[in-house]
């Protein structure tokens, strides 16, 4: 098994009962995770929280904030990538940490390639992948169908160093971008 290991500003630090008790830079959040199936003793920490997301049951749900935070802040992965990060309303931060081992692999195969390398991100959302891969020195076509999440995307590469790396950016339906 792969492990990520440029996280700077993120941690799982706990996990019971469907939710996680994570660190986003200074910030830590309980979110609802289906995957945590055991129901262990929750330590103090949880009581640090400054955020809880609450499913509801008739779908979605809301954030519980306890302590004041910023509408978004920036985390780090390895020593250039930025991510700007923003609890939504369906419980997402705009980043899935978990994907950084795929970033890492992937960085590894272009940069060993000896050839230049396309990379075609389809639901791409924030570009999590896409900036990782451009870093890399890859040239990215970035697809998502949501304007907000492309637009997100452009900031991460910027706040990367990334703003003139070869990105195509494409607000598009994925499916029928393929078909195309």
């Amino acid at each position: 098994m792969r492990a990520a290991t440029g996280w700077r500003d993120f941690g799982v630090l706990d996990a019971s009962d469907g939710e996680k008790l994570e660190r986003w830079g200074k910030v830590i959040l309980i979110r609802p995770d289906p995957q945590v199936i055991w129901n262990t003793p929750r330590s103090q920490r949880w009581g640090e929280a400054d955020a809880h997301y609450h499913r509801s049951e008739k779908g979605g749900g809301s954030w519980e904030v306890r302590r004041p935070i910023q509408e978004f802040w920036t985390i780090g992965y390895g020593d250039c990538l930025r991510f700007k990060i923003s609890p939504t309303g369906f419980k997402h931060t705009g980043l899935f940490p978990e994907q950084a081992v795929n970033w890492e692999l992937f960085g590894e195969l272009i940069q060993k390639a000896g050839r230049p390398i396309r990379v075609l991100n389809l639901f791409a959302y924030t570009g999590g992948a896409t900036v990782a891969c451009a870093a890399a020195g890859a040239s990215v076509c970035h697809v998502d169908a949501a304007k907000g999440m492309v637009q997100w995307a452009r900031e991460n590469a910027k706040s990367s160093g990334l703003e003139d790396a070869p990105i195509r950016w494409i607000v598009d339906d994925c499916a029928k971008f393929v078909e195309r």
